[in-house]
């Protein structure tokens, strides 16, 4: 059957990219979305849309009866399901399909077969795949440690942890469980050997229903942050040919074991020493797709919907590959305070066009990045002949892209693709536990530069000089002109900034004691600087307190401070306040006034845009307030509780285990 309008059940980057396909292909696009997504990008650019009440995705992306019911009521004939939320639910594909409905996606028996991992596991080792042997926790010694615990459904890292110790596998073992029923409503976890200096290596398949299954080469995923992958590249670097066929062969024996049709990844774990060991098999479209489109020069999503009509493949093998491409994913996040979601209005998001690049995007600037959804942004893909050639192109673009609002870790990604080790292909899921603290100390940037930038753009503005025109300066001189000081804190270090700058007769502001700069143009949103001979130019943008700063190779967030600090700001001492706008989940057990804690004790457990963060005790002492419940709505900076200090105060250590934090 041909397709001819299509309702995408998902949100965000990946609606949005399937509309694209559908606009080359002439296919009528359908978007579902959330009350707080009524005005999100993917909503806007499809044909028809289609409201689930309520905000959570519990209640809305979750609820595969809404969204059958909203395809039909749009008049759909085929149903995408994405990434994430529903696209590895048998339940609903089973649902699509008996509303008499085409299901975009691999048949129902494949996705029960591989939902669980540790049947999965049982039907591959049938089928001849490489494993690692499944551990009896009940059983286990120190020589089966270090232990990998993880959720038998689901993924994204929601139920797994490292064990290290013996005495901390029955407290993993019950917060890993907890957290998977919580994430996926199935407490099943399984244990197995943690492989050290392991490399992610996945295989991207494309199967027909005419015994036809492609392999379409290798994805590094190496670089990850609480088992979430950053950046991610095509061809796997620095494998040898013998274990990219052992690769191949054995994504095509999985595939082929369950019936597979449409695109799904078989994802393997690869030792230090060359050693391949399944660990799933993801029944969906992959968030790093592009690279693999990139080096075959195939649409992926165009080959998902020729499957669902029941066609074959183009061809019995898949088209050569060219190349190599690399995809950094951009989240609103603050990798330097434990990888902390950020939200709120997002000014600007332009990132540079051109041969090679690609820019696969939920948003565009001027909406607003919520609590509900996953933090990230976009996901910015280059392709070139080399791997050199790539990475240095996308690190290019990141760096010259201008995103104002909330933190990213725009910075982390430059500066990961060109570490030493990431340039040297020297690539393993550890890199950001050894690499985290150098890729976020501050660069060797100038922010005092850009601060005496957005001095002068202020100062600009304040006094009326025309926008567009720039005011042209020669070298500046004394005048005996009152100098003025603005003070600003750069984001997110905190670091300080103090600027003195004077305002002539001319009204034209110059820079007071700055020996060896020369103002050469100045408007409220320009400013181009001679610096010791070096011709800079600076790019402004202000919203409210805040002041935006793009220039050659770094950029700059400042918030203007008063001349003075208002007590009324200060809080407590001690002061527990909400990092980000989110929801009480839990407190720790017997947590109430009156209880003595620990410096650095989990207290409070918020949940926003999918991650689970805990807010820690300050230092050892009492607490003497608590204001937070369970079910609690809080907003950014809301007073959560209050510890006072008492170093000789000994905590109650709680009889069962407290939960850590969302992997």
């Amino acid at each position: 059957m041909t397709i001819a309008t299509l309702l995408v059940a998902n949100r965000g980057e990946i609606a949005c990219r399937i509309f694209r396909t559908c606009r080359d292909l002439g296919i009528t696009t359908v978007a579902v979305y959330s009350d707080a997504d009524a005005d999100a990008l993917h909503v806007r650019e499809a044909d028809l849309a289609v409201r689930l009440p309520g905000s959570a995705p519990a209640d809305t992306y979750l609820r595969g009866d809404l969204v059958v019911a909203a395809a039909l009521a749009a008049g759909a004939d085929a149903v995408h399901p994405g990434y994430g939320f529903l696209s590895e639910n048998a339940a609903f594909a089973a649902a699509v399909q008996d509303a008499g409905l085409t299901w975009v996606g691999p048949p129902v028996k494949a996705i029960e077969l591989m939902a669980s991992k540790t049947r999965a596991k049982e039907l591959m080792a049938g089928a001849g795949v490489p494993l690692l042997a499944p551990v009896d926790p009940a059983t286990a010694g120190p020589d089966d440690l270090p232990l990998l615990l993880k959720a038998a459904s689901g993924g994204g890292g929601r139920g797994m942890r490292i064990v290290r110790e013996l005495a901390s596998l029955p407290g993993e073992l019950l917060a890993a469980a907890a957290e998977a029923a919580s994430a996926f409503g199935d407490g099943e976890v399984f244990a197995e050997p943690y492989v050290e200096r392991g490399r992610h290596v996945e295989v991207q398949v494309m199967a027909d229903a005419y015994d036809t299954v492609w392999a379409l080469g290798t994805r590094d995923c190496s670089l990850q942050r609480r088992h979430q992958k950053v950046i991610e590249e095509a061809p796997a670097p620095g494998l040898e040919d013998a274990l990219r066929t052992r690769l191949h062969d054995a994504a095509v024996a999985a595939a082929r074991a369950v019936g597979y049709r449409g695109a799904g990844t078989v994802e393997f774990l690869v030792s230090a020493e060359g050693r391949p060991y399944f660990l799933e098999m993801n029944t969906r479209l992959q968030v790093e797709h592009p690279v693999t489109e990139a080096v075959f020069g195939v649409d992926l999503v165009a080959l998902q919907l020729r499957v669902a009509e029941g066609e074959p493949l183009p061809a019995s093998v898949p088209p050569p590959a060219s190349g190599h491409a690399v995809e950094a994913r951009l989240y609103a996040e603050d990798p330097a305070r434990d990888w902390q979601p950020q939200t709120g209005a997002l000014l600007t998001l332009e990132v540079p066009d051109g041969p090679g690049l690609r820019l696969d995007t939920g948003y565009v600037g001027g909406d607003t990045i919520g609590v509900h959804y996953d933090p990230m942004l976009a996901k910015v893909i280059a392709h070139a002949p080399t791997r050199t050639e790539a990475v240095r192109l996308l690190a290019g673009a990141l760096e010259r892209a201008r995103i104002h609002g909330p933190v990213t870790n725009r910075a982390l990604l430059v500066r990961s693709l060109r570490h030493p080790d990431f340039v040297a292909a020297r690539l393993d899921t550890g890199f950001y536990d050894r690499h985290l603290a150098d890729l976020t100390t501050p660069g060797a940037g100038d922010p005092a530069t850009a601060a005496l930038a957005a001095a002068l753009a202020e100062a600009v503005r304040v006094t009326g000089t025309p926008g567009p025109a720039p005011t042209r300066f020669g070298a500046w001189r004394n005048v005996p002109s009152q100098p003025q000081v603005k003070r600003y804190r750069s984001e997110p270090d905190g670091a300080e900034h103090e600027v003195a700058y004077r305002t002539p007769r001319t009204g034209t502001p110059e820079p007071y004691d700055a020996p060896g700069v020369r103002v050469l143009a100045a408007t409220r949103d320009r400013v181009t600087l001679e610096l010791d001979g070096l011709t800079r130019h600076f790019i402004l943008r202000r919203d409210r307190d805040r002041l935006y700063v793009d220039t050659a190779g770094a950029s700059y967030t400042f918030t203007a401070l008063p001349r003075f600090t208002d007590p009324a700001t200060q809080t407590d001492p001690g002061s527990l306040l909400a990092p980000m706008p989110g929801t009480v989940v839990r407190l720790a057990e017997g947590l109430a006034p009156g209880v003595a804690v620990e410096a650095g004790q989990p207290l409070i457990w918020l949940e926003a845009m999918k991650m689970e963060h805990r807010i820690l005790a300050p230092a050892s002492g009492t607490l003497t307030a608590l204001h937070a419940a369970p079910g609690h709505q809080v907003e950014v900076g809301a007073l959560l509780a209050v510890v006072q200090e008492d170093p000789d105060v000994t905590p109650v250590t709680a009889s069962a285990p407290v939960p850590e934090e969302n992997a």
